[in-house]
């Protein structure tokens, strides 16, 4: 259990990637106060939180009322997070790790950004979703194995907190180099996650059997 405890942990943090969100936070902020930065970083979190709890608890059942098994959507989720992995690694941003053009253009213009773009999809976005999902499938039916799932979510959402709140201090101390550095280990570290969720949906549906 301590072993799915820290990839669990370790998947989230680099799907969320609370340190790159600091300095995507500080410039969609950068109009508001500090009282209401901290008002809109505990809203952001609430709001994500629901959010990823409900597909944390739900999503298995959601892929079945689809008629989606298991070893596809390991396929498909792996697929998704190394296309996102590939992202962080290169430091740029698009619909899947950051905001498309047109979302970042809205985004500015809004004086609260603690649903959109922050809440979503900026935390509960498409790659943390998917691992949320992913890694709640590994635990199916075990409700202690469940219970840390959630713990562990609880805990990166609660780091996430604690990088949006002290954003300021973490762009000032990082730079943009500094957080950009973090953003590529992380996503190659979330490639190789990637990568063995690939596998292990091909080795699943039994492909590799025929």
């Amino acid at each position: 259990m301590l072993d799915y405890a820290i990839h669990t942990f370790a998947t989230l943090f680099v799907a969320i990637g609370p340190i790159d969100l600091a300095s995507l936070f500080i410039a969609l902020s950068a109009k508001a106060d500090a009282p209401a930065r901290q008002r809109m970083a505990l809203r952001g979190i609430l709001i994500s939180t629901i959010v990823l709890v409900v597909f944390a608890l739900g999503g298995a059942y959601l892929l079945k009322v689809l008629g989606i098994g298991m070893p596809a959507f390991r396929l498909a989720g792996g697929i998704l997070l190394l296309l996102l992995s590939i992202e962080m690694v290169f430091a740029r941003h698009s619909g899947l790790s950051g905001l498309t053009s047109t979302e970042d253009q809205e985004a500015h213009r809004k004086h609260d950004v603690s649903v959109f773009p922050l809440a979503v999809p900026l935390i509960a976005g498409p790659g943390a979703i998917t691992s949320i999902i992913l890694l709640m499938g590994e635990v199916s039916g075990n409700l202690s194995g469940q219970l840390v799932g959630l713990a562990m979510l609880t805990l990166v959402l609660l780091l996430t907190l604690a990088s949006l709140l002290a954003a300021s201090w973490i762009v000032k101390w990082f730079g943009v180099t500094g957080v950009n550095v973090i953003t590529r280990v992380s996503g190659i570290v979330l490639a190789a996650l990637a990568a063995q969720y690939v596998l292990d949906g091909i080795q699943e549906s039994g492909l590799l059997n025929r």
